[in-house]
């Protein structure tokens, strides 16, 4: 069921390609040196360096650092040490741990960007420094060892499927309106881009934007504007590209009295969850978070111990500046009311006691979530 990306590494001056390649080079001959010296006396006594995005995405503090570190101490016989930050949505913020990362040297980064671009500095940094850098959730810039994530284009196939699924034969009786994420985050540009290759020619975008940090009340903001310019009467469903939009689009749809209409999302935050349970969300994308996190884990022990990733990483990716970055792509679902108890409460996610809380508890009963 595994996916490849497909994807053409993005064209640059040859003159620009040259310095990145040496520099490269360099990163690489400083780690492979920094490895061998310091592999055979570190075995499992590693530190692993964790820097995440933001905090307004309920997944990293909830989901992935807790995972990342469970899996850091399973792999490393309890004495790796997981070092925490997050950034809060702050690129700059994210440079200067990185920085603080390296001063303390721990024995290999995984960083998930908060602007992909801005970071590439800093793993350079971190690479010259003799220190791995595992890309995690979003494909960061610079010398990275490896990456894992989810296949993004096929995420955004997943939602623009289910909305035109879910909007039948209404696709086409008024306008969608587009939430894009953050165009700071690559992530964001491939959901939109796979998105758009189902609903293209389908439906009619009447609005459609990128939305600052991915924030909640930005796309509120952005939703009261759409509702403003192309009447409440006019739009029938929603691409929101992750659920916390979703949450402030819902809250601007009900205030201008819309309803009935299909919202999609991603992340499969509880509260989402709990809005497709109620029938104000028609679906998120579930990410196996667990599986990703300890693809991260595995990869950030096997490079801090200087051991191949072959037996780890069977695909390649290209970013802007490397090229074949050894990769897992972690496959994604398609959640709505009909698999819930299939999905996150299989997998130990939620228990339906979280999310049939009194508010939701008549709801649940009526789609067997009890």
């Amino acid at each position: 069921m595994n996916t490849r990306m497909r994807r053409a590494a993005v064209a640059i001056a040859a003159g620009a390609m040259a310095v990145s390649l040496a520099a490269c080079g360099s990163a690489k001959e400083a780690g492979d040196k920094s490895e061998e010296s310091k592999s055979p006396a570190k075995g499992d006594a590693i530190k692993v360096g964790l820097l995440l995005p933001e905090n307004q995405t309920a997944r990293y503090e909830k989901f992935d650092y807790p995972l990342i570190q469970k899996k850091v101490k399973e792999l490393t016989n309890g004495k790796g040490e997981v070092v925490y930050a997050n950034a809060k949505q702050d690129a700059s913020l994210q440079n200067q741990q990185v920085d603080t990362m390296v001063t303390n040297k721990v024995d290999v980064l995984i960083v998930d960007a908060v602007d992909s671009k801005a970071i590439a500095g800093s793993v350079k940094k971190a690479k010259d420094s003799g220190i791995p850098v595992v890309a995690y959730d979003r494909l960061a810039e610079g010398p990275i060892d490896a990456y894992t994530s989810f296949d993004n284009e096929t995420v955004g196939k997943v939602q623009g499927e289910a909305l035109l699924k879910a909007l039948g034969s209404k696709a086409k009786d008024g306008d969608i309106v587009m939430m894009n994420g953050s165009s700071t985050d690559p992530n964001a540009a491939q959901f939109k881009k796979g998105a758009h290759s189902v609903l293209d020619g389908k439906v009619k975008v009447g609005r459609e934007y990128d939305t600052k940090e991915w924030k909640p009340e930005n796309a509120n903001s952005n939703m009261e504007g759409a509702i403003s310019a192309l009447g409440k009467d006019k739009i029938v469903g929603v691409y929101s590209a992750n659920d916390g939009m979703a949450g402030g689009i819902i809250t601007a749809l009900k205030a201008a009295g819309i309803s009935d209409i299909p919202v999609t999302g991603q992340d499969a935050e509880l509260a989402g969850v709990q809005r497709i349970v109620a029938g104000e969300q028609y679906m998120s994308v579930y990410k196996p978070y667990p599986q990703e996190a300890d693809v991260a884990a595995e990869m950030a022990v096997a490079l801090a111990q200087g051991k191949s990733l072959d037996s780890i990483a069977k695909d390649k990716v290209d970013s802007p500046t490397t090229k074949g970055v050894p990769s897992v792509l972690v496959p994604v679902v398609s959640l709505t009311k009909d698999n819930i108890k299939d999905t996150v409460i299989k997998d130990g996610i939620y228990t339906v006691n979280e999310i049939c809380t009194a508010k939701y508890k008549s709801a649940c009963g009526k789609i067997g979530l009890q």
